[in-house]
């Protein structure tokens, strides 16, 4: 029997969570009674959710985060552990895609993805790891879900850098696995595949937004919504279960 009641009376951050999938996850996982952290840029967006959300009869509250910036980071932890304690979930939906061909040298759109997909990550972990690890010290769960890409090993023309970003952070999440496991904080890393959210709209590239498009017509895409549920499902198993690795496409993208 399947059961989301673990998650009640936990404390979860995610980041990205002013649309998309974070946007998605965030709303969910208060749903099954999560007190949740809502990071994002956009500090409307988050606020006008997390508002959702506490009318809604959950908790949430927003906390304006850019995971470029180490210092604004470490302001945002603070604020969670004010708001809410310490957090024993925490999810990386932030995320950038900028697709175009190589030879552009499009440094702006490499360093970009790069700082978000990667050292954004790995912001947010150094900022929380100390939470998760006592938390799964005190014998509750802990949990670290990064959202990934099937991009993170499957190549696409034109998506070489971000392709690249989401390999290093699949990698990550195994080799974060191998330090944080032996202390049973779960380590969860999430691949989805054509997914409709707000990525797209920040193509600049004409004919990659128009074949994006195409895409989304011939194999039809997951909601933000489907793979909030995935990660609502990964982290409400049994303490000593961790679904490591998970994959998740629509069924006609091969």
């Amino acid at each position: 029997m399947i059961s989301f009641d673990t998650l009640s009376d936990r404390t979860a951050v995610v980041t990205g969570a002013a649309s998309g999938m974070g946007a998605a996850t965030a709303e969910l996982l208060a749903a099954y009674g999560a007190r949740v952290a809502l990071l994002a840029r956009r500090t409307d967006r988050i606020t006008d959710l997390a508002a959702k959300i506490v009318a809604g009869g959950g908790q949430a509250v927003a906390v304006a985060t850019d995971v470029t910036d180490s210092a604004a980071v470490g302001r945002a932890a603070d604020a969670v552990r004010r708001a809410f304690g310490p957090a024993d979930l925490v999810v990386n939906a932030a995320g950038v895609m900028l697709p175009n061909p190589v030879d552009d040298a499009r440094e702006d759109e490499w360093l970009k993805m790069i700082d978000t997909n990667v050292a954004g990550v790995l912001r947010v972990v150094g900022a929380f790891s100390g939470d998760l690890v006592a938390a799964a010290a005190a014998g509750r769960s802990a949990d670290l879900v990064n959202i990934s890409s099937i991009g993170a090993h499957v190549t696409f023309p034109n998506y070489a850098v971000y392709g690249a970003t989401k390999a290093a952070l699949t990698h990550l999440s195994a080799g974060l696995r191998t330090e944080f496991g032996p202390r049973d904080v779960r380590v969860t890393n999430i691949e989805p595949g054509l997914t409709d959210t707000e990525l797209g709209h920040h193509i600049d590239n004409p004919v990659l937004s128009e074949q994006l498009g195409g895409m989304f017509q011939a194999l039809g895409g997951l909601s933000a919504a489907e793979v909030a549920d995935v990660v609502a499902y990964a982290v409400s198993r049994p303490r000593h279960v961790n679904l490591r690795q998970i994959v998740v496409l629509p069924t006609r993208q091969a």
